[in-house]
């Protein structure tokens, strides 16, 4: 049964990761998701440090209000003449650092460390459960995380057009009455719910890694935006299937799997993708030169 929860718990974080990482990856913004994942440790610190307690909901709590401001302050930095990428870094490495400050000053004699609040483990998920009236539902990841997924298919289907004509042309977008501004920031919220919800449970490095991975080799696949979406769902929970088996025969990290998977998916499809791949791009070149 575990095995079950494992695969479950990867593919809901591929699922969702990999629904808003296509808008990200559209928007040249792909590592917003790493950039949250560091930054929320300020929230995760001060969040504990008011209510007393390490339950999981305050960190929550904490970690998505962060994140939000994080999300924000990347693009009043954009906004003002930074490049996107200077943004980002320049936002993640300082609020991670005043995290790593507060862990330091007030956490030292309490078991909340860097390890403890960013990096968790899949492998882990089938035994923090959740119970309701005795009756044990089933792991908390599976159903914060399947909340996540929900919320995103919600919105992401409610304004699919918004979204796909901000992200591709937002010029064009104002122009014809869309709020730029408000669906930047709701994509952006939807990132954030979508990283804190995932982090805790599976370890930032799946996370980030689905967030990317799957939906820039669902790019060099297909030029429409909804196969995009739905090539890169596939991916991701084919990676986390694969990745799950590779690390048992390997015994090995299972996140770290499912990631190396997904790369070995993104090095196929640069390779022989019938409209970016570099083998068929070589074939076309000699066939002009024929």
């Amino acid at each position: 049964m575990s095995t079950f929860w494992i695969i479950l718990t990867g593919a809901l974080v591929a699922s969702t990761c990999g629904i808003v990482g296509c808008f990200l990856v559209l928007r040249k913004m792909a590592m917003i998701g790493d950039a949250i994942s560091h930054s929320v440790l300020p929230g995760i610190v001060i969040a504990f440090l008011i209510s007393g307690s390490r339950d999981s909901l305050f960190m929550l709590l904490g970690a998505a209000v962060i994140g939000l401001i994080t999300v924000f302050l990347i693009q009043l930095f954009h906004q003002s003449g930074v490049q996107s990428d200077a943004s980002i870094g320049v936002v993640f490495t300082a609020l991670f650092a005043v995290g790593v400050i507060l862990v330091s000053m007030y956490t030292r004699n309490i078991d909340l460390d860097l390890d403890c609040v960013l990096y968790g483990e899949i492998a882990y998920v089938p035994w923090n459960t959740i119970e309701i009236g005795g009756v044990d539902i089933g792991p908390k990841a599976v159903w914060g995380i399947g909340l996540a997924l929900l919320l995103c298919v919600i919105l992401i289907t409610a304004f699919y057009k918004q979204f796909k004509i901000c992200s591709f042309d937002p010029a064009m977008a104002a122009a014809v009455g869309i709020p730029v501004a408000l669906f930047h920031y709701l994509l952006m919220g939807l990132v954030s719910v979508s990283t804190v919800a995932s982090f805790e449970s599976v370890g930032a490095i799946l996370v980030v890694g689905m967030l990317v991975v799957p939906p820039a080799t669902a790019y060099l696949l297909t030029e429409r935006l909804s196969r995009m979406i739905l090539i890169s769902i596939v991916l991701g929970c084919a990676s986390s299937v694969i990745g799950y088996y590779l690390a048992r025969m390997l015994d090995a990290s299972i996140a770290g799997s499912m990631i190396c998977v997904a790369g070995g998916l993104f090095l196929l499809a640069l390779l022989f993708s019938p409209t970016h791949g570099v083998i068929f791009r070589k074939i076309q070149q000699k066939r002009l030169l024929a």
